[in-house]
């Protein structure tokens, strides 16, 4: 999936060495952000190699629960977005989560990244709710879904395991018949 310069792709063992060094580049950046585990889940609240996160995300992607990309600018690698939970029968929702490189942020690049997967899972997968969970304090998160015309669902205390600890996050929602011309046309206003 493309629009302009920005492009959506899925996510390989290949792109484990850019990942990586994107990972390490912006490690004080994302760490603010960034999902742990917490460690009771694992016995020792270890990070994830890349292998291990390829390995589950095409396994939920197999079993139709995921979509896991790489956000791509002019073709390399910026960031990732995954949509996760996807969620059949009479539900037909999914959540939406995302990072991008410090030096790419402020660019436009996640609002038409997010877009994409969205209008990808209203149109092809025929999902029918997306939502978006965001810490109150990442300002930049918030501007997306403002942008993208997301509805505020609530807050969501202590909603996931962020940098070593339960935090809470605003939830944020959008439906199919909230943008019947598709979210990138409406953020392009096409």
């Amino acid at each position: 999936m493309r629009s302009g310069r920005v492009g959506l792709r899925p996510i390989t063992a290949g792109d484990a060495s850019r990942w990586a060094d994107l990972r390490r580049d912006n490690s004080s950046w994302l760490s603010e952000w960034e999902s742990t585990r917490p460690s009771s889940e694992n016995g020792r609240g270890a990070k994830v190699s890349y292998r291990s996160l390829i390995k589950d995300l095409r396994r939920q992607a197999r079993q139709e629960r995921a979509l896991p990309f790489v956000v791509t600018y002019d073709g390399l690698m910026v960031g990732q977005l995954t949509v996760t939970g996807i969620t059949r029968g009479s539900a037909q929702w999914a959540q939406i989560g995302y990072w991008i490189a410090e030096s790419y942020a402020g660019r436009g690049i996640m609002p038409v990244a997010v877009a994409l997967a969205g209008d990808h899972c209203f149109r092809v997968l025929g999902l029918h709710r997306l939502e978006i969970a965001i810490r109150p304090e990442n300002v930049a998160s918030l501007r997306i879904v403002e942008k993208l015309g997301f509805s505020s669902i609530g807050l969501a205390p202590r909603y996931l395991h962020i940098n070593g600890q339960w935090r809470d996050h605003l939830v944020f929602a959008l439906t199919a018949e909230d943008v019947p011309e598709g979210i990138l046309a409406r953020l392009t206003g096409a």
